[in-house]
């Protein structure tokens, strides 16, 4: 019998790209004006409240969400691709050292990298292909007949449980958890990183790093040029 290939699952906003794909699109956006500039109201609150350590990421990154999906529905598909592509171009690089090598050395060894992330599945697919992922989720939303966005978010359920969508994965493809590993850097990366052998929690939330240290699970830390292990 052939011996299963092994997976690795990473997150990507924060653990591999060292900002946020959605954030980034939406930026590009509003300087393209395809949406308005009062979009930026919707977060710039709670972004000035992270700035200043008054209020957390998570607040900001979820009014982001809430700003990109209010406005869906004035895009093309079109015109988001070619924002898409605008920002991969311009950022594909922004990477950290420890996760992208941690890729590199797993694909080396013959794992199946999965990614599973909250940001859009089309900005993961150019991101996440340079890299050699073998498979991408991520949100999906609906395009109506006419080309542009309904507003819509399909599958929302399923993407909304990363554990749920690796365990389904797994099985169907016939993968092993055997010596797995997993990466995140939130709480909501918990769930899936109980599954694997080798969890690592890289620069993560104070949430997330509590539960770490309690269940004795690795943390890494990436600060300028320096990459340690807590």
């Amino acid at each position: 019998m052939d011996k299963k290939q092994r997976v690795a699952i990473f997150d990507v906003d924060g653990t591999i790209f060292r900002s946020s794909l959605l954030i980034e699109v939406v930026r590009i956006l509003i300087e393209n004006k395809l949406f308005s500039q009062k979009v930026r109201f919707t977060y710039e609150k709670s972004y000035q409240d992270w700035l200043d350590r008054k209020g957390s990421y998570e607040t900001y990154i979820m009014d982001v969400v809430e700003a990109f999906e209010e406005n869906l529905y004035l895009l093309s598909h079109e015109d988001f691709m070619r924002a898409v592509k605008q920002v991969i171009a311009f950022h594909k690089n922004r990477t950290y050292v420890y996760t992208r090598d941690l890729i590199a050395d797993l694909k080396k060894k013959g794992y199946f990298i999965l990614a599973i992330s909250h940001s859009p599945k089309e900005l993961l697919d150019e991101f996440c292909a340079q890299w050699g992922f073998d498979k991408v989720y991520g949100r999906v939303y609906e395009v109506g007949k006419n080309g542009k966005f309904t507003g819509e978010t399909l599958y929302l359920e399923e993407i909304s449980d990363k554990a749920k969508i690796l365990k389904r994965f797994i099985e169907k493809e016939g993968l092993s958890l055997q010596d797995s590993f997993g990466v995140g850097d939130s709480e909501s990366d918990i769930k899936f990183l109980t599954f694997v052998e080798n969890p690592v929690c890289f620069n993560p939330n104070k949430k997330l790093y509590e539960h770490a240290k309690k269940h004795g699970w690795k943390v890494v830390v990436e600060r300028k040029d320096v990459i340690y292990t807590i």
